[in-house]
This record gives C-alpha cells, sequence and structure tokens, in this order.
C-alpha cells in the first residue's frame, strides 16, 4: 500500500471548524476533505397525502432524530396543518427534545425524552402515556429496532415517513482522487458503487465504523483495512490514527 496522502471522510463538514480528523491531518501533514456520500431528503406533501396519515388524529409525535422534526414540520407549514396546542411530543434523546425549542414554544409544550438516549428509555417514557395515539416520524429505511418494539406495543400508534437518504453524487467536475475512503453506513458504499460503477479499489485503503458497514464493505466485493469499534480502538479517529502512523512508518523509502 502505498503512502496515504489524501483522505476522504464521507460526513458533512464540522460547522465548527473542529475536528479530530484535521488533527490527524495536520499530526501526519496530509489532505483530509469532508465530503458526504448519502444526504437527507424530505419526502414531498403529496407522496405524504399517498400515506393517508391525518396529523390532526394524533395526540402524541414521536421523533428518533432531530431531521425527523425538521421534516414534520416542514410538512405541517407546507400543507398549512395547525397543531394542537396539546401535543405531546416525545423524543429518542435529550438534544432531540431541546432541539424542538426551534418550532414550539418549549414551556408551553409537553416534551418526554429518555435519559440515556436509549430505544427502550425512550419506549418506557412513551408506555407512562399509553392513553395516547402515537405518530411515529421515520426515516424511509432503517427502523427494524423500533418496528421489533413496537410488536408488542399496548397503545396506539401509525408510523409515517417524512425523509429518505439519498445518494450525494459527485459531478464530473469533482476530483476523486483519494488515498482512503471512510464510511460510516451501508448506504455510503452503495453510493460510492452507484457513483463509480467501474470501482477499482487497486491500493486504496477503505475503513469504516459498524459492523453493518463493514458487511456492505465485504459484501461489494471490496477490501476492509480499518474496521471499529475493534479489540483495539472504540474511535474511529483513534483508529485511524494509528493507521496512518502505520501507514507512513511502512511507506517509508517506498517512491510515492
Amino acid at each position: 500500500m502505498l503512502k496515504i496522502k489524501k483522505i476522504l471522510i464521507s460526513q458533512p463538514k464540522p460547522e465548527n471548524g473542529k475536528s479530530p480528523y484535521y488533527d490527524i491531518a495536520e499530526k501526519y501533514n496530509i489532505k483530509v476533505d469532508f465530503r458526504p456520500f448519502i444526504k437527507v431528503a424530505g419526502i414531498s406533501a403529496d407522496e405524504f397525502r399517498s400515506q393517508k396519515v391525518n396529523i390532526a388524529n394524533f395526540s402524541a409525535v414521536v421523533f428518533t432524530s432531530r431531521t425527523g422534526a425538521d421534516h414534520f414540520f416542514r410538512i405541517c407549514e407546507e400543507m398549512r396543518i395547525k397543531l394542537s396546542e396539546d401535543i405531546k411530543y416525545f423524543c429518542l434523546s435529550e438534544v432531540i427534545g431541546f432541539y424542538l425549542q426551534k418550532f414550539v414554544q418549549f414551556r408551553k409544550r409537553k416534551v418526554f425524552y429518555g435519559a440515556n438516549g436509549k430505544l427502550s428509555e425512550m419506549f418506557a417514557q412513551i408506555n407512562k402515556h399509553s392513553e395516547e395515539n402515537f405518530l411515529f416520524v421515520l426515516p424511509e429505511n432503517n427502523n427494524d429496532d423500533i418496528f421489533a418494539m413496537l410488536k408488542t406495543a399496548k397503545f396506539k400508534y401509525q408510523t409515517t415517513t417524512m425523509y429518505r437518504t439519498v445518494s450525494n453524487d459527485f459531478t464530473k467536475n469533482e476530483a476523486f482522487d483519494y488515498d482512503m475512503l471512510i464510511f460510516f453506513s451501508p448506504q455510503g458504499i452503495n453510493s460510492l458503487l452507484k457513483n463509480f460503477p467501474n470501482f477499482s479499489q487497486g491500493e486504496i485503503a477503505i475503513g469504516c465504523l459498524g459492523a453493518t458497514t463493514a458487511q456492505s464493505v465485504r459484501n461489494a466485493g471490496l477490501r476492509l483495512d480499518l474496521e471499529v469499534p475493534n479489540p483495539q480502538f472504540s474511535s474511529l479517529a483513534m483508529a485511524l490514527d494509528d493507521f496512518i502512523k502505520q501507514n507512513h512508518k511502512n511507506s517509508k523509502g517506498t517512491k510515492n
């Protein structure tokens, strides 16, 4: 493997300009680009109507992400749906709960969230209010854990899709000359193959976070050079630091 000089991190660029990946870039004198392979797209009002969901019928709304909140209130605005002052909001985490202040007057609403950001904690809160009729705002895919828990639900509920993950296509003018690619989801691997159907890995290193992403790399017939978590590292940034260190050490004297 050649000495790694340029890495693509398939995540959005940090808004505050700070990231451990920038620290790694400075430490080893390499270039790091943030460029997501995927992006979130909201469904249209017509698509929502086709689901035959009447928001006015629900006394509680459930959010598993801030993105879900964004698109729920967007749909309500586009369709001119007036929300009841009595609606309760149930969130996966405190961060999502406080994020709702962007859309509603927090003190006048009833907002509940799990103590530790786990689904089990959120469902514990929901079960305390089982008399409500719940609307779960979900993405198009990756809801298996939610549906598994809903199988034993003892409350009224309906699910609705308001957003989906789509490929963030590369333009013809975008350079794709990286020595290493870092992925965080199976959708990222799918997007790589969609954008570059004739992709040949060669000496390009591939790293990823999570077992499902790792399996997607292997299923695509690609070589996985760095998988996190592993017995040595749970942090991708720390693992990448060590990987670059070993790569540069082994590449000494190699003609680049």
